[in-house]
């Protein structure tokens, strides 16, 4: 469909006198992995349910592939995955995947090679006949990763999927979600691992006390792109003109700060590479190299930290 996936507009919720949302507006679009943030207690939760029609907004709208998203014919096209569920202990693996993929409409005769695949590309490939009691939290992560893509979902809502998982586990998550990307699915991405964040996510959300403080990509939030500290034995006045194709180059000293600039910004590792070379080459004498990103838990901490909205 052209437009968002998912388009949440102006949400509010309220449960008595506690205002859990403010007026809080999403887009998602097709392929794209969008990081919602915020503390806890932010609304980041109640968000995720409003649309996945678990939860009625006060006020607002939030639609899902153009239909409401209380609509069950839209939901059928979305995988969820929340962040607290249980599944039958007596149950097996493979049976809860089974359970899932028949409520998602995948066909009978289909239904057996998918879950297979998929409890495969979740790593619970040699465990699917073990029954839930005898799986540990990273294993049931893993499966309730699994319930999530069985139906072949165009937009997934992940909320914490990486809380029980040890660094392996978080790695085949993100693997994961680069490859759904890769084949056009939607991701929304809740999690307190801003790590996590950095490394898949196109777009970040901010919501704080039920406000959006913040919607735009990480160099955005950070205030700045990647950057390149460079120590030199010498200067003079053409060492920035001879830098000047990767970045804005500011010097002080025997020290200069190269903020790369595109196509450089997307490959900081290659610049360092190609800056290396023009300053070995050059009479300056490359002392150092360093590429500097910016923290997104500094931009993060201090945006949460402010009192605005």
């Amino acid at each position: 469909m052209s437009g968002p996936l998912l388009d949440a507009d102006r949400l509010t919720k309220a449960y008595g006198r506690t205002i859990a949302l403010r007026g809080v507006s999403l887009t998602v679009s097709p392929g794209e992995a969008v990081g919602l943030l915020g503390p806890n207690g932010a609304g980041k939760t109640t968000t995720v349910k409003i649309l996945t029609g678990l939860v009625r907004p006060s006020s607002g709208t939030a639609r899902l592939f153009g239909h409401p998203a209380t609509d069950p014919a839209a939901r059928t096209r979305l995988g969820y995955l929340p962040e607290l569920f249980r599944f039958p202990d007596w149950m097996t693996g493979a049976q809860v995947v089974s359970f899932h993929a028949e409520l998602a409409g995948v066909s009978r005769p289909d239904r057996a090679a998918r879950v297979r695949a998929v409890l495969e590309e979740v790593g619970l490939g040699a465990r699917g006949r073990d029954r839930v009691s005898a799986y540990s939290k990273g294993m049931s992560q893993r499966l309730g990763l699994a319930q999530a893509i069985v139906g072949r979902p165009e937009l997934l809502l992940l909320d914490e999927p990486t809380s029980a998982l040890d660094p392996v586990g978080r790695r085949d998550v993100r693997e994961l979600v680069s490859s759904l990307k890769a084949d056009g699915v939607a991701v929304v991405l809740n999690s307190h691992l801003l790590s996590e964040v950095e490394r898949v996510c196109d777009r970040v959300v901010v919501i704080d006390k039920g406000h959006v403080k913040f919607s735009g990509t990480l160099d955005q939030l950070t205030g700045e792109g990647p950057s390149l500290h460079v120590t030199v034995g010498r200067t003079d006045e053409e060492l920035v003109p001879a830098l000047a194709e990767f970045g804005r180059a500011t010097v002080s000293g025997n020290d200069v700060q190269v903020t790369l600039g595109p196509p450089w910004d997307d490959v900081p590792d290659e610049a360092a590479e190609q800056v290396a070379g023009v300053v070995t080459n050059g009479p300056w004498g490359l002392r150092g190299l360093a590429v500097s990103r910016a923290s997104l838990e500094d931009a993060f901490v201090s945006m949460v930290s402010r009192g605005d909205t």
